[in-house]
């Protein structure tokens, strides 16, 4: 792999000048393009005096949640779920205040319409965050499976509780996660809700996040010990993003890694379709399209204003996820291209857009993608 700067001249200008503008002060990057990694590399620091490296372990909030979403669909391979059930199912509990006809499917697609609930996360234990969801009423005025709102939470907290329950094994979703996607995909140093022995023998390597308020870059606690070990099935995943980089590199590969179908194609197929199209999402203020828990490139509603979107040059059957004011990850099946990036620090939605167009045009722009 050559060097980043020969690689990467106008993509690394961009990050550094990101650095400058104290938009982060650290910034780990993996790219791959067919079977051939272009970047896979730390910018900056990942804390003071710390230089950041690719071994780093990065929190990539919601742009874990496609992993959530592929736990969903083995079980349904399985025939343990079904995409049309309606989820009390399931949860027999789930059934108040006008919830009881939402089916899995809503909740992949964010049509469920129960967004706002306090999760307690990490501080409330699992089954107190259940019972709170479950007790809560469906938003006013809420048209289940035709209104549109990103959950960014609590409805991932119920897919988690549904792997918990149908699981034959009896698995929590942390355990889950390891077992039939991090450790088939050789992604040994990634987890959404650590062990305490693996947190304090990685505790080093564990790179905070930080939040600019009123122009100071203010360190938030998540990388602490309670953080790191409570799951969040929506925003709690966390690793190098080189290990993220192989996720989607095995969906590109039709499911499979080292002769092991974590996926099969057509369930990578459906994952990645339109099943929301054309919707205004209410969380999101701008249209846009989501498969089943991936955002599907949204640049025919406006390429500059899309929020996390996967740049002005993706093609329209690109696939991801973006993690809150900080990170992102997809792929480009007509490029063969995955890009995975993770910055430690949230700079408020209009800088982070501003920042996520910025790195991805510039990445396009010297792979020779751009308008191809």
């Amino acid at each position: 792999m050559t060097s980043v700067d020969t690689a990467l001249p106008e993509t690394s200008k961009v990050v550094r000048a990101g650095i400058e503008r104290g938009f982060h002060t650290g910034l780990q990057l993996y790219i791959s393009c067919g079977s051939e990694v272009i970047a896979d590399c730390g910018f900056g620091e990942s804390s003071p005096g710390v230089e950041m490296t690719p071994q780093a372990i990065m929190m990539w909030l919601s742009a874990g949640k496609p992993l959530t979403a592929v736990a969903i669909l083995q079980l349904v391979e399985e025939g343990l779920l079904d995409l049309d059930g309606q989820i009390v199912d399931w949860i027999p509990e789930f059934a108040t205040g006008g919830k009881e006809k939402i089916r899995l499917h809503h909740l992949l697609t964010h049509t469920a319409g129960f967004r706002n609930i306090e999760t307690g996360w990490p501080h409330l234990p699992w089954d107190e965050t259940i019972v709170r969801i479950c007790e809560s009423p469906l938003e006013d005025d809420w048209q289940i499976g035709e209104t549109a709102g990103y959950h960014t939470s609590s409805s991932w907290y119920i897919l988690g509780e549904l792997i918990q329950r149908v699981d034959p094994h009896g698995r929590d979703c942390s355990t889950y996660f390891r077992d039939e996607i991090c450790m088939p995909l050789g992604m040994t140093n990634s987890s959404n809700g650590m062990s305490p022995e693996s947190w304090w023998t990685n505790r080093v390597r564990i790179t905070g996040m930080s939040q600019l308020e009123k122009g100071r870059i203010v360190l938030l606690p998540w990388h602490d010990k309670q953080h790191c070990i409570a799951a969040s099935p929506g925003a709690g995943a966390r690793g190098p993003c080189r290990e993220l980089g192989r996720f989607y590199e095995c969906l590109l590969a039709g499911g499979e890694v080292n002769g092991r179908q974590v996926l099969n194609d057509e369930s990578v197929e459906l994952l990645t379709t339109r099943h929301r199209e054309g919707l205004y999402d209410q969380t999101l203020f701008h249209k846009v399209d989501f498969g089943l828990g991936v955002i599907i490139d949204s640049n025919r509603y406006g390429a500059d204003t899309v929020p996390y979107g996967f740049g002005p040059y993706c093609s329209e059957r690109t696939f991801g996820h973006g993690g809150s004011q900080s990170s992102i990850g997809f792929a480009d099946p007509d490029a063969k291209l995955v890009v995975c990036y993770v910055a430690n620090c949230r700079i408020g939605e209009p800088r982070h857009q501003q920042r996520n167009r910025e790195i991805i045009s510039a990445i396009y722009r010297d792979l020779g993608l751009a308008n191809v």
